[in-house]
């Protein structure tokens, strides 16, 4: 009987696993300026034989791959040669792979032009990184989080190892702009920051994530109404051939994927998330209980080649529990400001191909519902907020080649907004004594924006690229309300490998809604406002790795500062769960005036390589950064998020399809704080004086793959803080023992995920 079941399960799984798995690619190769299709471009995946050519829509397919991660190149006369690295193929679906060529400025004979890994974008010349879906999910310590992978490039740090609040080049949490697919989004994160951009963990799911693109300043005019960084998050379409689906299983949450073929020229994916944090602060006798949800949509339609429709819709829903069974209870849940959300963007974008140019049109619309409320220990509220907060947008873009080595853009928006608030904020005494005014407030506002640019991009003497744009911004609910931003980059060749990057430009943002509702004086404010210069070089020091060192300066003014707080400047605000702790000081809910400035600068350097045939990948990056704001009494202080040093080494070694091993280990100057006294208080003198101790961890993630005939099992173990680094993330006062509470993060925090794809 035992041989006979031993026999049984050798002979299951010999059919289980897919014997010489293999797998397949397809995707499309467009213009980058025109997104006009290119026919007749080779398409080859490198140290193999498997290659193809894209047909008369720019559309090319290659099948019976042995599994593994490749790098697939595409070249066509008169186009730079592009590489994507990290295509990894499945035994569940083809792997889709898309091009965006740039245009050769000349042609010389007798030149070998090698395939490029790192794509130029000749629209922003500085600043900006690239990355795909398989470099974000495999990233050590994040999550499979599209916002936390970030935090590995220079110029960016983070205000808790916890959240997702990107602090850029000395900029405030609240300077960051979202886009999805094109469609403008406030704040892509679960438990979100009101006012701001952070939150703990982001509600984008990453298994549709084609590829993202990152700046972190000297962005062109075609983004207007924030100062420090643009992240692009670009969807990917539903496979096409058949119905297939994934599920998952994390270290926070767990949820299914759907997608698959509608019709012959229409797709869809779709999935559905729910954590269980609430099921483990349950067990572990939390007094707070924090859960959340979030679903995804989009259905993409193309009816031929010249046109195409997309449909998105991204929701999530967050809630947190309190219990107050008893006193230790009541005390613990005294300190913390809970949040339910209910958010979502929906959006519909239209796209028309013509022979030099296309023309993209999306209608979107914003919601974000918020309850928050926080209570002492005695359960009467000390803070009460329901805001609603809505933006309904179109959009407009136009692209024109005027030449081979020239194209012009020209765009606009308009949104409509409205803005709810009911708040009640009896008297509030800060740390330092001050004593905030009652609000009770009920209102309901509408606004307009309006933005509208034009940039134009050449090549000059074959070797100096040139960008120049302009864009005027105006929001009608201030009094000053239109805004001109003239903005300019150059990229000058020195050699085939170096170029000298420069960029400037003047930014400016709105005032967050809730910081105009208590006091119509608010309303006085004007359009934040920074000049940036930024000037850097990149080297290529082989085909897959690349140098940069960039030197940048930022000038900022028109900061809402209070009135009845002279020392607090808003860019102080806007990270980590405000409440009480933070002297509600993100809301501004009392009287604000424009008089805040500063400065930030500093110098970054980064070597990047990517996955080629030689098996291991990396980032290293390096920061040294100094940022100093002035409030209304004329003192300049540190920023409250001036973390000088900030030094990443992340990477990884690839052994074969099945196993890969990565790690990333970074160190952080600490942060300032304000130092208590013996009672509990602080002193406006001693204000941003001290600072936390520097950070340091090391995260390790391991990666298995199992092929199956048609479906994949991928698995991962991720230590977090393997070494168990107690790392300060904040100084508060603990009331009860009368004594300095210095929090820390979470030590060695081990993270297994599992996840099925068929």
């Amino acid at each position: 009987m035992k041989k006979t079941a031993l026999f049984v399960i050798i002979i299951l799984s010999d059919q289980l696993f897919a014997q010489n798995p293999i797998g397949g690619i397809y995707g499309r190769v467009f213009d980058f300026i025109t997104k006009q299709p290119i026919p007749f471009a080779n398409v080859v995946i490198m140290e193999t034989n498997f290659g193809s050519a894209t047909d008369a829509n720019g559309y090319f397919k290659i099948d019976n791959i042995p599994v593994n991660t490749y790098q697939v190149r595409a070249s066509v006369v008169g186009y730079n040669t592009q590489t994507k690295t990290d295509v990894v193929l499945l035994t569940s679906k083809p792997t889709e792979v898309n091009f965006e060529l740039t245009p050769q400025a000349i042609e010389l004979e007798g030149v070998t032009v090698t395939s490029d890994y790192f794509r130029k974008d000749p629209l922003e010349v500085n600043s900006i990184r690239n990355f795909s879906y398989e470099e974000i999910r495999r990233s050590p310590g994040g999550f499979e989080d599209v916002v936390r992978a970030l935090s590995i490039l220079p110029g960016v740090a983070q205000a808790d190892a916890g959240r997702n609040d990107l602090i850029v080049r000395g900029g405030a949490p609240s300077e960051n702009l979202y886009l999805i697919n094109g469609i403008e989004v406030p704040n892509i994160n679960h438990f979100g920051t009101q006012g701001a951009t952070g939150g703990p963990l982001s509600y984008v799911n990453l298994d549709f994530v084609r590829e993202t693109s990152f700046s972190t300043g000297g962005f062109s005019s075609l983004y207007g109404d924030k100062l420090s960084s643009v992240l692009n998050i670009d969807l990917r379409n539903g496979r096409e051939d058949r119905f297939g689906g994934k599920a998952t299983i994390s270290a926070s949450q767990f949820g299914l994927n759907l997608e698959g073929p509608i019709t012959q020229s229409s797709n869809f994916i779709f999935s559905a998330r729910r954590s269980y944090l609430d099921f483990i602060f349950k067990a572990a006798n939390f007094s707070f209980v924090p859960e959340y949800y979030d679903v995804l949509l989009k259905a993409d339609f193309s009816p031929h080649s010249s046109d195409a429709f997309s449909f998105v819709f991204i929701s999530a829903f967050d809630n947190v529990k309190f219990f107050n069974d008893d006193a230790e209870q009541r005390f613990d849940n005294s300190r913390i400001l809970g949040t339910d959300q209910v958010q979502y963007v929906a959006g519909f974008t239209y796209r028309h191909l013509f022979t030099n140019g296309f023309f993209n049109l999306a209608l979107s619309r914003n919601y974000v519902d918020y309850d928050s409320r926080q209570s002492d220990s005695l359960l009467n509220p000390l803070f009460t907020n329901k805001s609603k907060e809505e933006e309904n947008s179109l959009r407009a873009d136009l692209v024109f080649k005027l030449s081979k080595t020239s194209e012009i853009s020209i765009g606009g928006t308009a949104k409509l907004i409205e803005a709810d608030f009911d708040i009640l904020f009896p008297t509030f005494f800060t740390s330092f004594g001050d004593s905030l005014p009652v609000t009770s407030l009920k209102s309901e506002n509408n606004y307009t924006k309006f933005g509208v640019y034009t940039n134009y991009n050449t090549l000059l003497f074959n070797k100096l690229t040139a960008n120049v744009g302009v864009r005027s911004d105006i929001f009608t609910a201030l009094n000053k309300k239109v805004y001109f931003s003239p903005r300019l980059s150059l990229s000058y060749a020195l050699t085939d490998l170096t170029n000298l990057n420069f960029s400037t430009g003047i930014y400016n943002q709105s005032p967050s809604y809730i910081w105009l509702e208590a006091f119509e004086s608010n309303k006085d404010l004007k359009m934040i406002q920074v000049n940036q210069f930024v000037l850097g070089f990149d080297h290529r020091i082989s085909a897959d790795a690349l140098l940069k060192v960039e030197a940048f300066y930022k000038d900022y003014k028109n900061y809402p500062t209070s009135t009845i707080r002279p020392y607090l400047v808003l860019a102080n605000t806007g990270a980590g769960f405000s409440g009480s702790d933070d002297n509600y000081s993100s809301f501004g809910l009392e009287p604000l005036v424009d008089a805040g400035f500063g400065k930030a600068r500093g110098v970054e350097l980064s070597i990047q390589k990517k996955l080629s045939d030689i098996p291991y990948y990396g980032i290293f990056s390096f920061t040294y950064s100094k940022s100093n704001y002035t409030s209304l009494d004329g003192i300049e202080r540190s920023g409250s998020y001036d973390q000088n040093w900030i030094i990443n080494l992340s990477g990884g070694y690839k052994f074969n399809e099945f196993w890969e091993v990565s790690s990333k280990l970074r160190f952080a100057s600490g942060k300032p704080y304000t130092p208590f006294n013996s009672d509990g208080s602080q002193d406006i003198a001693n204000y941003n004086t001290a600072r936390i101790k520097s950070s340091h961890s090391l995260d390790v993630r391991v990666d298995k793959r199992w092929y199956f005939s048609g479906w994949t099992l991928i698995t991962y173990l991720d230590i977090q803080n393997i070494y168990n680094q107690k790392n300060a993330s904040g100084i508060r006062w603990d009331r009860r023992e009368m004594k300095v509470d210095e929090s820390s993060s979470i030590g060695i925090l081990p993270s297994i995920g599992v996840s099925a794809e068929f």
